[in-house]
């Protein structure tokens, strides 16, 4: 029963109608926070959020889109990207059948939160009433009756709620915009959706559904803590800026770029962070850490004082304790989220990145580094650009296949400073922390928190749909693209062009060279037949054609053999009005860029193979170096 104060609706199309209404805002701009779902239907779904979404679609009563993935992580993984482009403003809501069309989400879910990037989650869960259980796909747990397979979100999401009554969707909608527009808290938000709720009927309140604005703000830094970080950054000598995603997602660029200029203290930067300075400014010193590069890491060697800058300082961003070597080092860490802040004992800056810098700036108004400082920052990316451009031309046999390093270097020249590069696993986040250039902080998008196979292809719809005015270039080895190329479909029914540079070399290089090096000798990393004699997976190489693959599943295709033709085929791929996959070549075995971080991967203690105990040594000497930041 209608009145003027309530309406009739299924839990469902509520969800639908209030997501419709939901907006951010962030320095007077205002956009959609949830523009859109994507979703797979099932017996689960398909009656109730389904329902809902096609009741909104054909009577207009709400706006909210559908896209229809082709694989309930894929979909995932593509909000997410969006997310990351629109600095955490707005995200998608992913809707999913019960059993495991819900449990293929959770890998995304675990993927946004590491990377605290917002998603809205919706898995559907077996029924409330528990009338007519076990129902199809439901876990039966002998602990208790209340426990389904989505429990497993808990752990990967920042905030999980059941809905198991139709009034409880209220205070769970409006707990999970909360977290969703919270910079210190955001990540997978998850509202479990029983499938019998979904359609149940209740008399909701209209101003449930009125339009509600989520305001985003920017915490001010309090005076006392901007005083005792200026004092430590004016005694430094020899400082060094650490620039981490949280400088993109505030958009500090500007600032950060300016402040650089005025004290001279270089910039190094984590995955999340590249482009934050364009890689030519004279401040700019390239990623730090475990892959990071020549004069960052000998900056880092013998820093006193580091400035981080919305940085979580990951094992790789510190190369596991190593980098940063000065036994004196002094940190000093603005962030929005005193979790990060506190880190290797820091002088905390809780704060907005854009309004910290800004402080900072003030409190520092007339100090620079020493002019000897800043003659051998020049001197170390000197050195670095020279390591860089024996990357991209390496000395090889004539003949022979190219080196990935090389591939990356024809396409940093062929891509123009907005275009996008889309990558997150295997050997080429490792090389693109050294070698790519980039100019704009949108044009650099590396997954490097969850490091997860099978988000690059799917992740390029989902910048692409952020911003369509970019040029979209997902580079994917061929193991991450046999985890996940399904979304390619997606983007040829959503007319959507995305450039997929798929890197075939018929194994895993990364985690082949990293094999090798911990004496593992590249076990069980190769794609090659079942040898006869040895049992081993060493056998020919695989009849694999990955190119036939990606054009059945409708894309167009651009073979490569060289560089040069990679170039070309790089250049009608652009010139393209649809999805094209260029498809090429590499050895397996590099070359890569030279080492000048390490990473903490244990090596066995005792073993009866050579190659174990040589590696356990270099590793024992390594850990040597390995310290607590107090």
């Amino acid at each position: 029963m209608t009145s003027e104060n309530t309406v009739r609706l299924t839990t469902a199309q509520a969800l639908v109608r209030f997501l419709a209404n939901q907006y951010s805002e962030r320095d007077g701009q205002e956009q959609r926070l949830i523009p859109g779902v994507w979703g797979i239907f099932g017996h689960g779904n398909v009656a109730g959020v389904g329902q809902a979404l096609l009741q909104a679609a054909t009577t207009g009563e709400a706006d909210l889109p559908y896209y229809l993935a082709r694989n309930e992580q894929g979909m995932v993984h593509a909000s997410v990207a969006y997310a990351k482009m629109r600095d955490r403003l707005a995200t998608f809501a992913c809707t999913a059948s019960t059993g495991p069309g819900s449990t293929n989400m959770i890998t995304g879910a675990a993927l946004a939160t590491t990377n605290r990037i917002p998603v809205l989650l919706l898995p559907s869960d077996t029924f409330a009433t528990r009338v007519a259980e076990p129902v199809l796909q439901q876990l039966e747990d002998t602990r208790g009756g209340d426990a389904t397979v989505n429990d497993a979100f808990r752990a990967v999401s920042k905030y999980f709620d059941r809905v198991s009554r139709p009034e409880q969707l209220i205070p769970a909608a409006l707990a999970a915009m909360r977290v969703l527009t919270d910079p210190v808290e955001t990540g997978a938000v998850t509202l479990a959706l029983p499938q019998d709720v979904q359609a149940e009927g209740f008399d909701w309140p209209v101003s449930f559904f009125r339009r509600r604005v989520w305001h985003v703000g920017r915490p001010v830094p309090e005076p006392a803590a901007v005083e005792r970080a200026a004092r430590l950054l004016r005694s430094a000598r020899r400082p060094l800026i650490v620039a981490g995603g949280g400088t993109v997602y505030s958009g500090a660029e500007t600032q950060l770029r300016a402040f650089a200029e005025a004290t001279g203290i270089p910039v190094a930067d984590t995955h999340a962070g590249k482009g934050a300075v364009a890689w030519d400014h004279p401040c700019a010193v390239g990623g730090i850490g475990s892959t990071g590069s020549y004069a960052a890491n000998q900056l880092a060697g013998d820093a006193d004082v580091v400035l981080g800058i919305g940085t979580r300082y990951s094992d790789f961003t510190t190369a596991s304790h190593t980098v940063f070597g000065n036994p004196d080092v002094t940190f000093v860490n603005l962030n929005v989220a005193r979790l990060d802040a506190v880190k290797h004992s820091a002088e905390p800056l809780v704060a907005d990145a854009r309004l910290g810098i800004q402080a900072l700036a003030e409190a520092l108004a007339g100090w620079e580094v020493e002019p000897v400082h800043r003659a051998r920052v020049r001197d170390l990316i000197a050195r670095t650009r020279e390591i860089e451009e024996e990357c991209f031309a390496p000395d090889r046999d004539t003949g022979g296949l190219p080196a990935q390093t090389q591939i990356l270097g024809a396409l940093g020249d062929v891509l123009g400073d907005r275009d996008v590069v889309i990558n997150a696993a295997g050997s080429m986040p490792g090389d693109l922390q050294q070698l790519w250039r980039a100019r704009d902080p949108k044009a650099y998008h590396v997954e490097y928190a969850y490091s997860c196979m099978g988000y690059e292809v799917a992740a390029g719809l989902g910048v692409k749909m952020a911003d369509p005015s970019r040029e979209v270039v997902v580079l994917v080895g061929d193991g991450s693209y046999l985890m996940m190329a399904q979304e390619i479909v997606t983007m040829v029914s959503e007319g959507l062009k995305v450039i997929v540079v798929l890197v075939q070399n018929h194994g895993f290089a990364s985690i082949g060279s990293l094999s090798e090096a911990l004496g593992s000798q590249r076990f069980g990393t190769k794609y090659r037949f079942r040898d006869g004699t040895s049992g081993l997976l060493d056998g020919d190489v695989l009849p694999v054609d990955l190119a036939v693959n990606a054009s059945s599943l409708g894309a167009d295709v651009l073979h490569a053999a060289s560089v040069d033709e990679f170039r070309a085929a790089m250049e009608k791929a652009k010139a393209a009005g649809r999805t094209t996959v260029v498809h090429v070549e590499t050895d397996l075995y590099g070359p890569n860029p030279p080492g000048h971080g390490w990473w903490d991967v244990p090596v066995g203690q005792t073993s009866a193979l050579d190659s174990t105990r040589a590696a356990y040594e270099t590793y024992a000497a390594h850990k040597r170096a390995q310290r607590h930041y107090l």
